[in-house]
């Protein structure tokens, strides 16, 4: 949903030392899409093989999970699987967006500004079926779970993390709160780096948000907090109601008892064609699967470099040089396994 609550959230910055021998429940698409919009060249074109196909999601999967294993940190990516029918218009607006967006990168590049061809190429970003089949198995071939979602991949991983088989979710919105998760981790990058605001590199901390104390901070339920969600807006009603930002919501819904009247009095008809309680209704009955806990398996090396260095040209010395890393990780946490029984 990309829910915009930012500044209602009670953060707090972590190392990801921390987070040592956790399992963190990861939305996909979200890390993905990250990928697709920061890791391209200069002119703001996407890294790809020698046959044309994308690679950048690839170089940014690969550096992030193999740091994170070697972080001692189990991640656990979870897929999308069927969007609910609201999302329909959200798709709309997303291909409308990214349209106009393929037409400035154009104009930008017949000008040669540089900048400006950046700035418009990662709001072309397109994750394809085919890309996230080639996510799929680089994950298999480094041993990390994937998880398959019936739907929305964040209502998944919020229910993993509530199932007691995750302790956090990781994505960048806040939507997995809404869907209940007990916390939310973002930032979660290589070394606490992540291009922010228009710069590479700056340095932006791990941060975690606890459910909890974010609804006793704001004095109200997991109920209003769906019903300030859908006033600000959702995948599923994009845009909310004219005017009304997070402070506003949070006003609205401590103040009112009567949805149905609020919803009423905000003109909620003349924005949407559907009732209000259809977008709550679907927030709340998101699907999710049941989940059990999860472990790393031993990677296979032959199968990690035969996807990246055979398939889709990643230097080999690069790739060697990264799974040597993670067996010297391996083997020094086996040793210190085998000290428990000596």
């Amino acid at each position: 949903m990309g829910l915009k609550i930012t500044e209602l959230l009670p953060k707090r910055e972590i190392t990801l030392d921390e987070l040592n021998g956790k399992t963190i429940a990861i939305d996909a698409s979200n890390h993905l899409y990250q990928f697709l919009t920061t890791i391209r060249g200069p002119d703001g074109a996407l890294f790809t093989d020698r046959k044309g196909r994308v690679t950048s999601h690839l170089i940014g999967l690969f550096s992030r999970t193999s740091y994170l294993l070697q972080k001692n940190i189990t991640p656990v990516y979870v897929f999308d699987g069927k969007p609910p029918v609201l999302k329909k218009k959200t798709f709309a607006q997303r291909k409308a967006v990214k349209t106009k967006a393929g037409r400035m990168y154009e104009k930008a590049t017949e000008k040669g500004e540089e900048e400006e061809m950046k700035k418009y190429a990662a709001r072309t970003s397109r994750l394809t079926p085919e890309m996230v089949e080639d996510a799929k198995e680089l994950l298999k071939a480094l041993g990390v779970p994937v998880f398959q979602a019936p739907s929305e991949g964040e209502a998944q991983a919020a229910g993993i993390v509530r199932d007691g088989n995750a302790f956090a979710v990781s994505s960048q919105d806040a939507d997995s709160l809404v869907f209940g998760s007990d916390r939310l981790i973002r930032n979660l990058s290589v070394s606490g780096r992540r291009q922010a605001r228009g710069i590479a590199g700056e340095q932006i901390p791990p941060e975690v948000i606890v459910l909890k104390e974010f609804l006793e901070n704001c004095g109200i339920t997991q109920e209003q907090l769906i019903i300030l969600s859908i006033l600000i807006g959702t995948d599923y009603n994009p845009g909310g109601i004219r005017g009304i930002g997070p402070v506003k919501a949070l006003d609205l819904v401590k103040a009112n008892k009567d949805f149905d009247k609020l919803f009423e009095e905000l003109k909620w008809a003349d924005y949407f064609d559907f009732p209000w309680r259809e977008v709550y209704n679907t927030i709340r009955e998101m699907p999710a699967s049941p989940s059990k806990k999860f472990k790393s398996e031993p990677f296979s090396k032959s199968a990690v470099k035969s996807l990246l260095c055979e398939s889709h040209g990643f230097s080999e010395t690069r790739v060697e040089s990264t799974l040597k890393k993670l067996e010297a990780h391996n083997k020094n946490r086996a040793q210190k396994g085998l000290g428990g029984f000596i």
